[in-house]
């Protein structure tokens, strides 16, 4: 995967996602460890993917994962099945707006 992940990288991709697709669409929660060590393993930007449950998924992204560059999280059935509401996901992890 980190092989992979390093390949692609070269070519200069903006972005990767990695999908642990054991727990795409499970609501197993992310895989936090593997995406973690991808992270650390690459420069490029990484958006995590598969598992996402709710709430506590997305602010465990953002504290663990994002300071070691995953710019972003997947959610797709969590979506669907009502548990995760993303316009509260997206307050959660939207810093407030700078007063001028």
């Amino acid at each position: 995967m980190i092989d992979l992940a390093k390949k692609y990288e070269d070519y200069g991709v903006e972005a990767l996602i990695y999908t642990d697709i054991g727990r795409d669409g499970m609501l197993d929660g992310i895989n936090v460890e593997a995406t973690l060590r991808l992270a650390q393993a690459i420069k490029t930007p990484l958006i995590a993917s598969g598992g996402l449950h709710n709430l506590d998924d997305v602010k465990r992204v953002q504290s663990t994962l994002e300071p070691e560059g995953v710019i972003g999280v997947i959610a797709g059935r969590a979506l669907y099945e009502g548990k995760l509401d993303f316009k509260q996901a997206h307050a959660a992890v939207t810093p407030p707006p700078r007063e001028a």
